[in-house]
């Protein structure tokens, strides 16, 4: 993610058996975690590098090959960190925050040459960066872990031409994690009445 000659690589192969490029979905990343205080700035900057710079890079590598399209969709995988802060994950959250602005600035330069570009905003999905980790940090409005699946067919729709009218825009898919602590059951009872 973070070499700019594999980039390159990658989109001359990707050309070579299949013609110019119309997709990217920029979908790695990792997780640093530790306070500010006590991480480590290497690991920090890592992070950013991988989240941040690797999609950057991936742009930059394939936007000539989807003008030679005609055109294309690139949808970069963030995560809710993008919205909103936790403590002992600064790097997750900056580079969640820094990649919805670079979404923006890519759907304004690349609109012209016909290149979508959109953000989709995970909550919790059983994948290696959050395998391990707290899964029910707090009650939310509904389940708290998604199914990859679910993930998958918004990207899908991203990437096909049913959404051909979006760009630059935010997709948040976190089952309702954003909207807050769930009221217990005996409460939610009392407010429908």
């Amino acid at each position: 993610m973070t070499a700019e000659e594999q980039w390159h690589a990658a989109v001359h192969v990707a050309e070579e058996a299949f013609g110019p490029v119309s997709v990217l979905v920029n979908d790695a990343g990792i997780a640093g975690l530790g306070t500010i205080s006590r991480s480590d700035p290497a690991s920090w900057r890592r992070t950013i590098d991988v989240n941040l710079v690797g999609p950057y890079l991936g742009i930059r590598a394939v936007a000539p090959s989807m003008r030679k399209a005609g055109g294309g969709s690139i949808v970069n995988i963030s995560s809710t960190a993008g919205f909103s802060a936790a403590p002992g994950a600064s790097g997750d959250t900056a580079s969640s925050w820094g990649l919805r602005g670079l979404t923006k600035a890519a759907a304004l330069e690349l609109g012209r040459d016909n290149i979508r570009v959109n953000s989709v905003h995970p909550g919790i999905v059983p994948r290696p960066v959050t395998d391990g980790g707290p899964r029910g940090v707090a009650l939310s409005s509904a389940r708290l872990v998604a199914n990859s699946a679910e993930i998958t067919r918004l990207v899908l729709f991203l990437a096909s031409s049913d959404a051909s009218f979006s760009t630059g825009s935010e997709f948040l898919i976190d089952g309702g994690l954003l909207l807050g602590p769930a009221l217990p059951r005996e409460h939610t009872a009392t407010l429908a009445a």
